[in-house]
């Protein structure tokens, strides 16, 4: 990895990691979540771009084509906490180290900041984070969550999610 310039955070490969917001492929990105990630399946365009817009987002470009590779958004103050999410790559470049790589610009991006605390959630890539330093959380019974907006359960109380927010 190596950096480059100020909105192109560094390449990888034949990718290039940029936080540039304006060269998000909205589309794709929309497609990619509400079809194939479990936990956006269904996600409605408008929300979608409503994310995108109050985020800090991240994208790696194929550098010979500029086409979208992957993607992961930062819920974040810029100062102490950030929650990383939407993390996708593309099925042709997964396997090549892509996402471990999308991850670390993210990290690195955000320490300068102060923030002290990345947090996510994953049903299936726990050894991609691993590789960036996440660990599971030391003292998991003191977090807890609000699922607002969820289905009602048979009692009617609205269904919680440990992977939030979607």
């Amino acid at each position: 990895m190596s950096n480059t310039t100020p909105s192109s955070l560094l390449t990888y490969g034949a990718y290039e990691i940029s936080s540039d917001p304006d060269r998000i492929d909205r589309d794709r990105v929309h497609h990619w979540l509400s079809t194939d990630a479990y936990w956006a399946l269904g996600r409605p365009r408008d929300t979608q771009d409503r994310a995108i817009d109050g985020s800090l987002n991240f994208a790696a470009y194929h550098r010979a084509t500029g086409e979208i590779a992957a993607y992961a958004r930062v819920v974040t103050d810029h100062a102490t906490f950030a929650w990383l999410c939407d993390v996708y790559v593309d099925r042709p470049a997964r396997g090549t180290g892509l996402g471990t790589a999308l991850v670390t610009a993210v990290r690195d991006h955000l320490a300068p900041l102060g923030v002290r605390r990345i947090m996510l959630a994953t049903a299936d890539a726990h050894g991609v984070y691993e590789k960036v330093g996440f660990q599971p959380l030391q003292n998991p019974d003191m977090w807890m969550a609000l699922g607002l907006n969820r289905p009602s359960g048979p009692s009617g109380a609205a269904h919680t999610s440990a992977h939030m927010p979607s």
